[in-house]
């Protein structure tokens, strides 16, 4: 009786225009279970009922046992519920999806509903005209006159104190210079810049952030520095940072852009502009209880004045950066594109750039370097578009290390004279000497050249002999600048390895640090 219910309400809801999220969402129960249900005739359905009072259940045996799980910890889900079923007690050969299915059998039938961990929040303080605005960004499918669906992306601006906002929509997804771009509209359209400016961890504007220190994109940076906001970032999902900018991505999707036909791009901004001036800034606040667009003309005297345009073709080109992941993939339009295996390295920056026209998706290490991978762009969602020489291993880890340091050192002679020393001398350990070698340029750069040109005159040919003479180079460096009073900051902390300094001194006069 029960599921004929929660039927009966399904197809209602849907009827109303409901999403399968939202329906979920009122009636506490999966949007898998939604779909499921609203697929089915009454037939259907009745047919599925009726061959579910009839059968046994695998989980059967194991019933009780469920129950009382789920009355002492309210919150557990299926996946969770099917992992103790196998720690506990051993069971096997059943999937997560028919767990899932009998648990939520059991939550109805029991009446025990899924607890959701709750956060507590405290309100944040009104703050003055003209400090802060908020960014953030927003996407959604929507249905077209062609009878079929269209994915949208759209950019939401707010000024924090007066709650005046602007939206701005494209049909592809987002670019640094689109950024740029839009938020310079939205300066005009609120007649001035805050102090401040708060915008998600997105891709577009920082490529890290570690431990406070912003890693932005060379292409927002030098945006930034140009108009001279202060930039805030902060994490995914933090209500206290950027509340009031969530609130208005899910007022354009509830409000403007539910049960709305897109036709073409120009008609639907223009549509959205009107709805701000008619609703999203005319309507009374919540939280105000003023219309923002009342409150925005006090702000206005407020915000400081940009100036000029921004000249964007002098600054940077066209790319974008992605992140590479462990499996040597890259996320581009909602697929997965393959880069060369070695491309992903522990404890960098694992940060690409990449173009498309169209067409092709395009990827580089550096904006102008070398083309490292090239693929057809395809119209498809949730693909892994792999090339297969990027998964061939067409290099051993030796090859690929000297290929590494070859590519640090400017000076090939030298560094190939080195590594050619280190494999007639090292042949079984020739990998452990180039890691000391790759160590050694990484953390002494700027003596690495004189201390090969040493090595080569001394006829060294060890990979300790190399970080033995580059740190005892560094040493004397430091020792000169003390010397002229010039003292570096970076070389205040330097530690040498646990070898005494006359060691150094016999390397540079002939001898061996061995």
């Amino acid at each position: 009786m029960e599921k004929l219910m929660i039927y009966n309400e399904i197809h209602r809801l849907k009827s109303q225009g409901f999403s399968n999220s939202q329906i979920a969402r009122k009636l506490r129960i999966s949007r898998n279970r939604v779909i499921d249900y609203g697929k089915m005739t009454p037939e259907e359905f009745f047919e599925f009922a009726s061959s579910l009072q009839n059968r046994s259940k695998k989980l059967d045996p194991y019933h009780e046992t469920i129950v009382r799980w789920l009355k002492e910890h309210p919150d557990l889900s299926g996946a969770q519920v099917l992992d103790w079923l196998e720690e506990r007690l051993n069971v096997k050969s059943v999937s997560e999806n028919t767990v899932r299915n009998y648990v939520n059998d059991i939550r109805e039938t029991y009446h025990i509903p899924k607890q959701l961990p709750e956060r507590d929040f405290g309100a944040v303080p009104e703050l003055p005209m003209g400090q802060q605005m908020q960014v953030d960004f927003g996407e959604l499918k929507v249905p077209t006159t062609a009878g079929s669906f269209k994915k949208l992306y759209f950019i939401g601006f707010i000024l924090s104190h007066s709650r005046f906002k602007y939206v701005e929509w494209l049909d592809r997804p987002f670019q640094t210079t689109d950024l740029i771009h839009i938020q310079e509209n939205a300066f005009r359209h609120f007649g001035g810049m805050t102090q401040e400016i708060v915008y998600d961890q997105d891709r577009l504007l920082a490529v890290s952030e570690n431990a406070g220190d912003i890693i932005m994109t060379a292409e927002f940076t030098k945006y930034q520095q140009t108009r001279k906001f202060k930039v805030y970032l902060c994490r995914k999902a933090d209500p206290q940072s950027k509340g009031k900018i969530e609130q208005v991505i899910k007022y354009v999707k509830n409000n403007f852009a539910k049960n709305r036909v897109f036709d073409n791009l120009p008609d639907w901004q223009e549509a959205c502009m009107k709805w701000l001036k008619r609703t999203g800034n005319y309507k009374v606040h919540h939280n105000t209880k003023k219309r923002p667009s009342e409150v925005h003309a006090l702000e206005k005297q407020h915000l400081q004045k940009v100036f000029g345009s921004y000249l964007f073709e002098k600054i940077f080109g066209t790319s974008i950066t992605r992140k590479v992941h462990k499996d040597n993939v890259i996320r581009f339009g909602g697929n997965r594109y393959s880069v060369p295996l070695g491309t992903y390295r522990k404890g960098s920056q694992n940060i690409v750039h990449v173009q498309s026209d169209g067409q092709h998706l395009t990827v580089r290490l550096h904006p102008n370097g070398a083309v490292i991978a090239r693929h057809v762009l395809s119209k498809e969602d949730g693909l892994i578009i792999t090339d297969p020489s990027h998964r061939e291993r067409s290099r051993s880890k030796r090859d690929q290390l000297i290929k590494q340091i070859e590519e640090m050192v400017p000076e090939k002679e030298t560094i190939g004279w080195l590594i050619k020393q280190l494999a007639e001398r090292y042949p079984r350990h020739l990998i452990d000497q180039l890691k000391i070698v790759q160590a050694a340029i990484l953390t002494y750069p700027a003596f690495i050249e004189e201390a090969l040109d040493e090595m080569k005159r001394l006829k060294l040919n060890s990979a300790n002999d190399l970080r033995d003479i580059a740190i005892s180079l560094e040493i004397q460096n430091r020792k000169k600048l003390k010397k002229t009073g010039i003292e570096n900051e970076k070389y205040k902390n330097l530690a040498a390895p646990e070898r005494k300094e006359d060691i150094y001194i016999r390397v540079l006069q002939g001898g061996s640090a061995q």
